[in-house]
């Protein structure tokens, strides 16, 4: 073939044409590594002024982040994790409080983890959870993949304990925020893209830390609380240090958007850049926190506005591209254009609701970027948090009408946030994937004389006080699919009883002829605590017995009465395949 010119152009022309037709790559999408800690106040960082603290790893983050000034949480973890994982308030997911099932988050609601994984990615959890126990209300009902962790508000040991691994228990050794650590990447070694959680247990009480972090700030004449928690938190920004390191060496920071936060205030009085309150507290220093965002190709920028965790959700679909079923709702708003940079940002209210023991329309607040109005019981507060941050000068006197005008604001939030009610979903059995499902004393119901050993029913706390007939403890169930399960106890007693099993209108009586003693473990705790101790529990096979289809209520006694030191921790049910 002769090529002449005019050949010669027409095979160039082509060429051409036939190259920009071709698909391009596309561009991987943006993993998502997502860090809160438990416990830890906006304070508890040098990044914040401490002068007493050492948290380089946190603080170099924060420097290649985007920052917010003002971020806002709710006064305790459950309803924090619950509105993070929503962007929905968390009454109308169904998290009120922290423990007896007021901490359980409604299955049908929709999280961060079920929106990507339905995007292709892969879904990991490491740390804790806190918004239910049992499936579908753990993270696998909830949309992560793998979960390693806890389901609970703590953990009663940090040093060699036992997690969840999905459905299995499993043991660790060593010091669980750096068993954490490692699982985490070992979890973001994998295919991209992923969202890890990880969420860190620490300053959480118990206050348990090795001796090179705690030695390190007791020296400095710290009480054995704070030298604990700072020693905690300088443990987290090690660890925090080692996930930098490794998305930096595997080349995958470049590619990865990376979170920092923490969950409430301090678990303690100590310093809190001049901010009143703590955690479990309305006022600023309860509810604002460190909030650092890390994303590729962002310049580093502070934000004044305020934001909040119902902001996160939306915020991460924006900037992922991933839109937003139009069912789902949403009480947050995109923050991608303040990270762009665009000064027409409307002001808004952020609303906080706090649970004492019993659920009511109050304590709570409603705040923006100026105002405060905090309502108690027998008390209203308002400041002007532009000029009075610390809050040291209440101006409800001067302010009638603007406090009139939030109130009603706030009454007319409240009533529309709780319009799905807010009665914890019951606990649900027979799901054929979930071989055994654990029924917790903090889950169940008390008649008669029936207390929990430590007084409140944190997490991990057990039944006593059997004494007479009316003295039972009961949990409320729906059974899914009619199952056999083998019925056992964890148990302590001193002598030989008769224990009663009801199910509905079926009534057992179950002798329990032999001693069984629960032993407390050892625990490494550098102050008293307020929780129970951990034990090893004795487990009493109850016997065979099957689930019918529906709503069950299964109540335990003991006939006759029994031996006062008569203490029970779960039911445990296996399954019978």
């Amino acid at each position: 073939m002769k090529f002449t010119p005019s050949l010669c152009f027409l095979l160039l022309f082509a060429w051409l044409f036939f190259s920009s037709c071709q698909v391009k790559p596309t561009p991987p999408k943006p993993n998502v590594l997502l860090i809160i800690t438990d416990d830890q106040g906006w304070g508890d960082l040098s990044f914040h002024g401490n002068k007493l603290i050492e948290t380089p790893n946190i603080d170099s983050l924060a420097s290649q982040s985007i920052v917010f000034d003002r971020f806002y949480v709710s006064p305790v973890c459950a309803p924090t994790r619950a509105s993070l994982l929503t962007g929905t308030y968390h009454p109308a997911t169904g998290t009120t409080w922290v423990t007896h099932r007021m901490e359980v988050m409604r299955e049908e609601e929709v999280t961060i983890a079920e929106i990507l994984q339905s995007n292709g990615y892969r879904t990991g959890l490491f740390g804790k959870w806190h918004q239910g126990k049992q499936f579908p209300h753990d993270p696998i009902g909830q949309g992560f993949e793998e979960f390693l962790g806890f389901t609970e508000g703590h953990l009663n040991n940090y040093f060699d304990s036992k997690l969840t691994h999905n459905f299995e228990e499993i043991s660790f050794e060593g010091y669980l925020p750096d068993f954490l650590t490692d699982k985490t990447v070992d979890f973001m070694q994998g295919e991209a893209p992923f969202f890890a959680m990880l969420a860190f247990n620490t300053p959480h009480s118990p206050f348990q830390v090795p001796d090179i972090y705690f030695d390190k700030y007791k020296v400095k004449g710290l009480s054995d609380k704070d030298a604990a928690v700072y020693g905690m938190v300088e443990n987290i920004d090690d660890n925090i240090g080692k996930l930098m390191s490794f998305l930096k060496q595997s080349g995958k920071l470049d590619n990865t958007i990376v979170i920092f936060m923490t969950d409430n205030g301090p678990n303690g009085v100590r310093f809190n850049g001049g901010m009143k309150g703590t955690k479990a507290h309305l006022d600023e220093g309860g509810v604002r926190v460190p909030f650092f965002m890390r994303i590729p190709g962002r310049d580093t920028l502070l934000i004044k506005p305020w934001a909040a965790h119902i902001d996160v959700l939306p915020t991460l679909m924006d900037i992922l591209e991933i839109e937003i079923a139009k069912e789902i709702e949403v009480h947050g708003k995109s923050l991608l254009p303040l990270i762009k940079g665009n000064p027409l940002w409307e002001d808004r209210y952020f609303f906080t609701h706090h649970v004492n023991q019993e659920f009511d329309t109050i304590p709570g607040a409603i705040r923006n970027q100026k105002y405060l109005l905090t309502l108690q019981k027998n008390k209203k507060e308002l400041y002007d948090l532009e000029n009075d941050y610390s809050q040291t000068q209440n101006i409800i006197a001067e302010n009638p009408q603007l406090v009139e005008m939030m109130e009603r604001e706030y009454l007319a939030w409240f009533q529309n946030i709780t319009k799905k009610g807010i009665t914890p979903p019951l606990i649900q059995v027979g799901h054929p994937q979930v071989p055994n499902i654990e029924l917790p004393a903090p889950d169940g119901k008390m008649e008669g004389g029936v207390m929990f050993k430590g007084k409140m029913g944190w997490a991990n706390d057990w039944f006593v006080g059997f004494s007479s007939e009316e003295d039972r403890v009961s949990w409320n169930i729906e059974t899914v699919v009619e199952t056999d399960y083998e019925i056992y106890l964890q148990l302590s007693n001193t002598s030989p009883f008769e224990l009663f099993l009801e199910m509905n209108e079926k009534k057992w009586v179950i002798e329990v002829p032999e001693v069984h003693i629960a032993q407390e473990i050892s625990s490494p705790d550098r102050v008293l605590r307020g929780e129970v101790y951990e034990n090893t529990w004795p487990l009493v096979p109850l016997g065979k017995k099957r689930f019918e289809k529906g709503p069950l209520k299964l109540t335990l006694g003991t006939k006759g009465g029994a031996d006062a030191s008569l203490e029970i921790k779960s039911v445990i049910l296996k399954r019978v395949d």
